[in-house]
């Protein structure tokens, strides 16, 4: 029987436990790493996450106004050392995860040209952006693929492609968002290009046996979202080219189910390819994890406002089960036999 705590490998990575910490979006007013985010991943690690994954950072400087952690030329490095140090200083992993904003902003975009697949309203922000020329894509394809190679420099133990949650290279996927007529858009494979080439692009900077995530949404929660079929072909495609691992994620608050709320989703991608899947959304109970583990393809969990709330919360599962171990060979131990 599989159990969350066993040691694994993704890739060359070896993961001491199946909890994966998902991203939770960081605050700096400048894109340096700071003192509340080195104590915030201090805190994760001494409560026994195993492999944490960053909040969003930014790989273009074009999006520098936006309060987040950046990562577009060298003069972050010396942060991000400092974070990677701490965090394998206390046995465990860490992923940076990388994203462009695009018009799902997070902060004044009085000052950036504001970029998407087309010239659509964003539902969230309400922002008109820019339609994106050929240009210009390459040219986030490639800060991607700088950003994930400094932080491999930087001591990483790899990167996460942020195309989820409405972000410019999930909007890509999303019909309403992409109403391009180019080779970016129409059919599945033209919506899932972008994201593709990112990848490649990214696996042709840190090498092929740097670990490369990638996290993916399987419902918008909206009108002319992304269907299920594509996602499933993007994640069949992004399989066939070695990436490491995929987190599935999506819009949650429209979601049915109470808990691991897509795990129908995850449980049929990973049925479908040979990386290793990532189930995150609504995952706090430790018996639903098991049962899940035990019976689909699906053998890591990600954690985010769980981990908000109770950064031992791994610790605490430790406990438990030690004391229930214990509970039990007592009990064992005590029978009287007739």
């Amino acid at each position: 029987m599989k159990t969350l705590f066993d040691k694994t490998n993704i890739g060359t990575m070896t993961l001491k436990n199946r909890f994966i910490r998902a991203a939770i979006g960081e605050k700096t007013l400048n894109g340096y790493v700071n003192q509340h985010i080195l104590n915030t991943y201090k805190d994760l690690a001494l409560g026994g996450v195993g492999t944490m994954i960053t909040g969003f950072t930014l790989a273009d400087e074009t999006e520098k106004s936006y309060h987040m952690m950046a990562f577009y030329d060298d003069s972050f490095a010396k942060g991000h050392k400092k974070l990677t140090d701490l965090v394998h200083a206390l046995d465990a992993n860490i992923i940076l995860q990388l994203v462009h904003v695009g018009s799902n902003v997070k902060g004044d975009p009085a000052d950036v040209t504001v970029l998407a697949p087309s010239a659509v309203k964003n539902l969230n922000t309400k922002i008109v952006p820019k339609k994106i020329t050929l240009k210009e894509i390459k040219n986030i394809q490639n800060k991607f693929a700088e950003a994930a190679l400094r932080a491999k420099n930087a001591g990483y133990d790899g990167v996460e492609i942020h195309a989820a949650h409405g972000f410019f290279l999930s909007q890509f996927m999303t019909p309403y968002y992409n109403r391009r007529n180019d080779l970016y858009g129409g059919s599945a494979p033209n919506r899932a290009r972008m994201i593709l080439e990112t990848y490649e692009k990214i696996r042709k900077s840190v090498g092929n046996d740097y670990p490369v995530w990638i996290k993916i949404n399987v419902t918008d929660g909206i009108e002319d979202g992304v269907s299920f079929d594509d996602v499933l072909y993007l994640c069949k495609e992004l399989s066939n080219k070695k990436i490491d691992a995929i987190e599935i994620s999506g819009n949650w608050q429209n979601c049915k189910k109470q808990s691991a709320y897509f795990q129908n989703e995850a449980e049929k991608i990973a049925a479908e390819t040979e990386t290793a899947v990532i189930l995150t959304g609504g995952n706090n109970n430790f018996e639903e994890m098991t049962e899940i583990l035990n019976t689909t393809k699906i053998n890591y969990f990600g954690m985010a406002r769980a981990l908000v709330k109770d950064p031992g919360l791994i610790s605490k599962f430790v406990k438990e089960k030690h004391s229930k171990k214990q509970t039990n060979s007592k009990n064992k131990n005590n029978r009287i036999i007739e």
